[in-house]
C-alpha cells in the first residue's frame, strides 16, 4: 500500500511540474507533450515494483463492463475526430466569421454572439475540440481589431468549460461516469440541464462584471470579416453524420445500441466520405483526410490508460475504500462536487474522473446518483479553475504563448477563482433541489 502511494503521489507532482515548466519536448523535429510520457512513467514504476501485473492489466482493460477505458477512448476520440473534420472544412470558422459580422463592430455584442457560439457548439460537440479551433480565431481578431484578447479568450474558455456539463459527449469525464453507472444519454441530460443553464447565466454575469471596462472600449477593424465554405457539399454530410450521431446516442438505450459503437460507427463513415471526397477532386495526397486523424488527440490513450492502471492499484490496496468512507460522511452534492472540483486541480480532471469512479462505488445506492451529477460538474468547471484542472487549460495555455498573448499562471488562477467558485456553488446548489 505504502509504496503504491508514493508512486501516486511522485507521478501527480512530476505531472504537475512537466505541466507547468515543460509542457512539451523536442525530439528531431517534432513536439511531444510530456504529460503523458509522466503518467506512462508512472505506470512502468507500479509494474517494476511488482504493485500491478500484465495480465491484471489486459483483464481490466479487456473486460465486458461499461467503464472498460478502451469503448470510452474510442467514443470520445470518435466524436472528437468528427469535429475535427468539420473544423478542418471550415464549418467553425465560418460560423465564428457570422457571429462577427453579425456584432457589427461593437465589442459587447461580439462579446456576446461568440459566447452564445462557443456555448451552442460545445453542447454538440466537444469542449476540448471548441477551445482549440476558436482561441488561435480569436487571438488573430483581436490583433487586427487592435483589442485586449483576454476578455474573449476567458470567456471561450469558461464558456466552452460550463456548457460541456449539459450532454454525455461535451466531456470525455462526463462520458466516463455516465458509462460507469450505466447512465443514458436522455437520463443524463434530464438532470444536467438546469444545473448548466443556471450556473452559466451566473458565469456570463461574472465575466461581464469582470470585462465591463474593456468591452466599452473603440474597436477598430481592419479587415472584413468574409468566410465562405470551398466545399460545401462535404460539410453538409458531414455535418448530417454529427446530427444523426448526437441523435442516435439520445436514443441509444432504447434501441439497443452501446454509445461507443454508434460514435465508432459514424466516425468511419465520415471519414470514408471525405476519403471518398478528396479522390473525386483529384487530391490524391488526401491533406484534409490526414490533417484530421493528425490533430485528434491521440496522447490521451496512453495518458488515460496509464491513469486507469493507477486507479486499480490505488483500488487493490484499499486506499479509494478509505477515501469513499471520508466522502460519504459528507452531504453527497457538495462533498463529491466540491472535492472533485479541488482534486481535478491536483491530479487534472481526467484521472479524478477516474478515480472517482472507483470511489462512488462504494457509496450507498441512495446517495450515489446525486454524488456522481455532483462530480461531473466538479469535473467540468473545476478546468477554469487553474491551468492543470483539463488538458485543454493546458493546451489552452500553449496556444496563447504561441500566439504572444501574456496570461500568467497567477493571474488565470485569479480570474478563475472569481468565476469559478461562484459558478460551481450555485450549480450544486441547482443539482441539490433537483434530488
Amino acid at each position: 500500500m505504502t509504496a503504491t502511494l508514493v508512486i501516486s503521489i511522485l507521478t501527480i507532482i512530476c505531472l504537475i511540474a512537466a505541466i507547468i515548466f515543460k509542457p512539451e519536448i523536442r525530439i528531431g523535429k517534432r513536439s511531444f507533450e510530456t504529460f503523458w510520457m509522466v503518467a506512462l512513467l508512472g505506470m512502468a514504476m507500479l509494474l517494476i515494483f511488482g504493485k500491478v501485473t500484465f495480465p491484471e492489466i489486459i483483464a481490466n482493460i479487456t473486460a465486458s463492463s461499461s467503464i472498460n477505458p478502451l469503448k470510452i477512448l474510442v467514443l470520445f476520440l470518435s466524436m472528437t475526430i468528427l469535429s475535427v473534420i468539420l473544423d478542418e472544412l471550415g464549418f467553425f470558422r465560418k460560423l465564428a466569421y457570422l457571429a462577427l459580422k453579425k456584432a457589427n463592430g461593437k465589442q459587447l455584442r461580439i462579446f456576446l454572439y461568440l459566447y452564445i457560439t462557443v456555448s451552442i457548439l460545445t453542447i454538440f460537440t466537444s469542449n476540448d475540440i471548441i477551445i482549440l479551433t476558436f482561441t488561435p480565431f480569436i487571438c488573430y481578431f483581436s490583433k487586427n481589431a487592435k483589442i485586449n484578447p483576454l476578455p474573449y479568450l476567458i470567456s471561450e474558455f469558461v464558456a466552452a468549460n460550463t456548457w460541456s456539463m449539459m450532454l454525455v459527449i461535451g466531456n470525455p469525464t462526463n462520458i466516463y461516469l455516465a458509462s460507469a453507472y450505466h447512465i443514458n444519454f436522455l437520463a443524463y441530460f434530464q438532470v444536467m440541464f438546469f444545473p448548466t443553464i443556471i450556473s452559466s447565466l451566473v458565469a456570463f454575469g461574472l465575466l461581464l462584471l469582470l470585462f465591463r471596462k474593456e468591452l466599452t472600449k473603440q474597436i477598430t477593424i481592419t479587415e472584413s470579416y468574409e468566410y465562405e465554405l470551398k466545399d460545401k457539399k462535404i460539410v453538409g454530410i458531414i455535418l448530417a453524420h454529427l446530427i444523426i450521431c448526437t441523435i442516435l446516442l439520445a436514443v441509444s438505450s432504447y434501441i439497443g445500441l452501446e454509445m461507443w459503437y454508434i460514435c465508432l460507427s459514424f466516425c468511419l463513415s465520415a471519414l470514408l466520405w471525405l476519403g471518398g471526397y478528396e479522390l473525386l477532386k483529384k487530391k490524391q495526397k488526401f491533406l484534409l483526410l490526414k490533417a484530421s486523424l493528425k490533430r485528434s488527440p491521440w496522447s490521451l490513450v496512453p495518458f488515460i490508460l496509464s491513469m486507469f492502471v493507477f486507479v486499480m492499484a490505488l483500488n487493490k490496496y484499499g486506499i479509494t475504500a478509505i477515501i469513499s468512507a471520508d466522502l460519504s460522511a459528507l452531504n453527497p452534492v457538495f462533498g463529491f462536487g466540491l472535492s472533485s472540483f479541488l482534486t481535478a486541480n491536483i491530479i487534472n480532471n481526467i484521472p479524478m474522473t477516474i478515480l472517482y469512479s472507483n470511489i462512488l462505488a462504494t457509496v450507498v445506492p441512495v446517495l450515489q446518483t446525486p454524488a456522481i451529477y455532483a462530480a461531473v460538474i466538479g469535473s467540468n468547471i473545476g478546468a477554469y479553475l487553474t491551468p492543470i484542472g483539463a488538458l485543454a487549460g493546458i493546451m489552452w495555455m500553449q496556444i496563447l504563448k504561441k500566439q504572444g498573448v501574456k496570461l500568467s499562471f497567477p493571474k488565470f488562477i485569479e480570474y478563475g477563482m472569481l468565476i469559478s467558485v461562484p459558478t460551481i456553488l450555485v450549480a450544486l446548489l441547482t443539482l441539490l433541489l433537483e434530488f
